[in-house]
C-alpha cells in the first residue's frame, strides 16, 4: 500500500481517489444495487438518485470539514470503479467515532478488495490520521463484512442499534 495522500491511496489493485461530484453516476450504479443497498440503506426501498446526491454532498463536505473521508475505488488495471469506502466521523452507539466502511460492486465480490480498502483504511488511521482508534459495524448477517473486520485486527466489541436495526460493532486500536 502507499499513501500518495489520503485524498489517494494506492492498493496492490486499486487507486483510491477523493470523492468528487462527478462520481455521482458511479455511486448511483453502486449504492442502488439491490445487494449494496441491503446492508448499506436502512429503508426497504434502494436509495433514490436524490439520496445518493444528497449523500455525497455529505461526504464531500466531510472532506472540507476533517481533510479525509471516502473514495471511490478503481481498478488500477482497467480503471474500472469497483467501489468506495474509507474513513468517516459517524454517530453510531452514542457517540462520534471514526468509521472504516467499505462497499464493492457485486461482480467483485470474493476477490479480497474489501480486505484490501479495510487494510489501506488502517494504515491511513494510524500512520497518516494518527487516530487513536477506529470502529467499523454492519448488519450481524453480513458474515462477508464481518470478515473483513476479523481478518484486519478489528475486534468484535458489541450488538448496537444503528438506523433503527441491529448491528454488531467492531472497534481496532494502532497495535491491532
Amino acid at each position: 500500500m502507499s499513501t500518495l495522500t489520503v485524498d489517494r491511496v494506492l492498493t496492490a489493485r486499486m487507486v483510491c481517489e477523493r470523492l468528487r461530484r462527478e462520481h455521482a453516476d458511479q455511486l448511483f450504479t453502486l449504492l442502488c444495487d439491490p445487494r449494496v443497498a441491503r446492508t448499506l440503506w436502512p429503508q426497504r426501498r434502494p436509495p433514490s438518485e436524490a439520496d445518493v446526491i444528497d449523500g455525497l454532498e455529505a461526504k464531500l463536505d466531510h472532506w472540507r470539514r476533517f481533510g479525509f473521508g471516502l473514495w471511490l475505488l478503481r481498478d488500477r488495471l482497467t480503471g474500472e470503479m469497483v467501489g468506495r469506502g474509507g474513513l468517516q466521523w459517524t454517530f453510531v452507539a452514542g457517540q462520534s467515532e471514526v468509521e472504516a466502511g467499505w462497499a464493492i460492486v457485486p461482480e467483485r465480490w470474493g476477490e479480497g478488495l474489501a480486505t484490501e480498502l479495510a487494510e489501506a483504511s488502517v494504515a491511513v488511521a494510524f500512520d497518516d490520521l494518527d487516530l487513536p482508534q477506529i470502529v467499523a459495524f454492519t448488519l450481524p448477517d453480513n458474515l462477508a463484512s464481518r470478515r473483513v473486520m476479523e481478518k484486519t485486527g478489528f475486534v468484535f466489541e458489541r450488538e448496537i442499534a444503528h438506523a433503527g436495526l441491529p448491528h454488531v460493532l467492531y472497534r481496532r486500536f494502532p497495535d491491532g
